[in-house]
């Protein structure tokens, strides 16, 4: 099949210029191989037991001689190779040697990695509607909503076809199955291995049916801020297993948590990360709901829509040189509350609200005003993301544009 251009496709090209080593990870099956075999000269697969033997018992000399760059394809199956490919590195740094791709970080924050100072570290998501719709060329959406120069897509999505866009997700393989019971297939079994295989990866060996269930939980609030409490003792495990699970979830890249922006000029803001699943799809699965589950209830459509658009938004971030980050906002008491916050160099920050309406009101900006009036010239902008069809300007700074702009052409 053809390819479809990624939003990471400049960025990881980038990077092969420029190092000697490059290593992209993320969830299982968003397409890491795929976009990283064209950047590549060479392909080990390290997925197949008789290749990943080899590496395991001479890795040195199973990496020797190869056309560069070469690409170690899930290299969690052949940990040893983290070592041959540092001491190449070490020998010979010129940029474009080599590219890793994992789905699991259980070793990249080990103080002895081999990898350390050697292989630069490049996040990958699943792909956005833009991607799907072949329009990777034009400028990246977020770029162009701080300027005000967005145009929308001439068909644009009511709530029911957000509800859609977001059970589909941006996995590329679900992309092309037609069906919803299709769909269910593949993303049992995705999470079937994610609770067996994938884990035993990682050295550990769980209760496959309670972590299934955590992650249940964990998806059903997904775009909250639960307390750990909330969380465990809805699965009925202690803190201590809850501790050990969620680490398994950040580590196979399903589930992540956006840190709370903290600055001097506001007090008492709540410190607690917002959890997400990194899918909107991978999250209704998780949970074990569907269409007609999310619009009969309004915090689940909430945190689904949610959850979409933080997808779309944080593959458009791992795309933008230099990478902004992505944070979240709450004063204790919850008097006042962004859903993201994105801080630029300098300390600048674009704030987020993400509504499930079609006509939102000043009130649904209330929040991003309070920030500006507090935050002043560091307050780029701020957007209410929402399912309706237009733009509205509340004031200078603060409009709310539908989320379809996302994946509308720039002018």
């Amino acid at each position: 099949m053809d390819y479809v251009p990624r939003l990471v496709d400049a960025e990881i090209e980038r990077l092969i210029g420029v190092f000697p080593a490059v290593l992209v990870v993320g969830p299982r099956a968003c397409g890491k191989t795929t976009t990283s075999i064209r950047q590549s000269a060479t392909t080990v697969r390290l997925d197949q037991p008789a290749v990943s033997n080899v590496f395991r018992a001479d890795p040195d000399a199973a990496l020797r001689d190869r056309s560069e760059p070469v690409l170690l394809d899930e290299w969690q199956e052949a940990p040893e190779v983290l070592g041959a490919v540092k001491r190449a590195v070490d020998i010979d740094s010129r940029a474009g040697r080599f590219v890793l791709t994992g789905s699991v970080s259980g070793e990249l924050d080990a103080v002895s990695w081999p990898g350390t100072g050697r292989l630069i570290r490049l996040l990958m998501y699943g792909m956005t509607v833009r991607e799907r719709l072949g329009m990777v060329s034009a400028r990246p959406a977020l770029e162009a909503m701080l300027r005000g120069d967005v145009r929308l897509p001439d068909d644009r999505p009511d709530l029911a076809g957000y509800v859609d866009l977001a059970l589909t997700g941006g996995f590329p393989d679900i992309a092309r199955l037609e069906t919803v019971a299709d769909r269910r297939v593949w993303f049992e079994s995705y999470l079937d291995q994610l609770v067996t295989r994938d884990v035993v990866r990682l050295g550990e060996r769980r209760d496959p049916d309670r972590l299934r269930r955590y992650l249940q939980a964990w998806a059903l609030n997904s775009a909250g801020s639960a307390n750990d409490v909330t969380i465990y003792r809805a699965v009925g495990i202690d803190r201590r297993t809850h501790v050990a699970y969620e680490q398994l979830l950040l580590n196979t890249f399903v589930c992540e948590r956006v840190p709370a922006w903290t600055t001097n000029r506001l007090k008492r803001l709540v410190r607690s990360p917002k959890r997400y699943v990194v899918d909107s799809a991978l999250m209704a699965a998780a949970a074990r709901v569907g269409r007609s589950d999310v619009l009969d209830d309004a915090g689940l459509l909430g945190r689904l829509i949610d959850t979409f658009v933080a997808a779309e938004i944080r593959c458009h971030l791992v795309a933008e040189v230099p990478r902004p980050q992505m944070f979240h906002l709450r004063t204790d008491g919850g008097r006042h509350e962004v859903d993201l916050l994105i801080e630029y160099d300098g300390g600048d920050v674009f704030g987020i609200e993400i509504k499930a309406t079609a006509t939102p009101t000043v009130a649904d900006a209330r929040h991003l005003a309070w920030l500006a009036h507090e935050l002043g010239d560091r307050f780029l902008g701020g957007v209410v993301f929402h399912t309706g069809p237009d733009i509205i300007q509340f004031d200078e700074r603060i409009r709310a544009i539908p989320i379809c702009a996302l994946w509308g052409a720039a002018i």
